[in-house]
């Protein structure tokens, strides 16, 4: 795993109730037993920015990637990954865990487009934590005077998550277009903060 990710520091941050976890039943044999499916049974991830995916209510399983999209129509999709399963969801795409490589790759299911977003499912812990961490405690000075320099301070704050976790795991932020990329322009642009964060409390009353 690139980065040490403990429960205790999620819970510390976030509450145990606003983390989210899977159960290995739920992951199909040949994952239930990796690092990456053993992080989200154990550590798990704050929920918000990220969704994780729910087990079907039937036979308690994820749906695979080819449950929820067309393999055949992605482009550089790698041979297999229908078999992989859905452990969550970002934006508009489906996020599947490859059990070999360890790999979490975004499905587009709009763009037909396959992407690698993070090295191992500790990373995905990670970004998610680090994400969620800024939209719940940033504060704007709520004075209107102030507004764009509050608004550089949050640029800059993206800027720094995105560089530090880049040094480590540089899929998450390989480009403008991938999910993450998107979330933290979204996030500099005064979107995506929530309930009674700060952030929300200052930017719409």
């Amino acid at each position: 795993m690139l980065f040490d990710v403990t429960r205790g520091e999620l819970a510390g941050i976030f509450g145990e109730d606003r983390i989210a976890t899977l159960p290995a039943t739920a992951f199909p044999p040949a994952a239930a037993d990796t690092e990456g499916a053993r992080l989200l049974q154990t550590v798990g991830v704050p929920t918000g920015t990220l969704l994780l995916r729910q087990p079907d209510e039937d036979d308690g399983l994820l749906p695979l990637a080819q449950d929820v999209a067309c393999i055949e129509d992605f482009e550089d999709s790698a041979e297999g990954a229908g078999a992989w399963p859905v452990i969550g969801w970002l934006l508009n795409a489906h996020l599947a865990l490859d059990p070999v490589s360890g790999k979490v790759h975004a499905f587009d299911p709009d763009a037909e487009t396959v992407q690698e977003l993070h090295t191992d499912v500790s990373s995905l812990v990670q970004v998610t934590l680090r994400f969620q961490r800024l939209l719940e405690e940033f504060t704007f000075s709520g004075d209107e005077g102030d507004e764009e320099a509050d608004f550089e301070r949050l640029d800059g704050e993206v800027d720094r998550i995105r560089e530090e976790m880049s040094s480590i795991d540089p899929l998450p932020f390989q480009d403008d277009e991938t999910v993450w990329s998107v979330v933290g322009d979204e996030i500099t642009m005064g979107q995506r903060f929530k309930g009674n964060s700060p952030g929300a409390r200052s930017l719409y009353g």
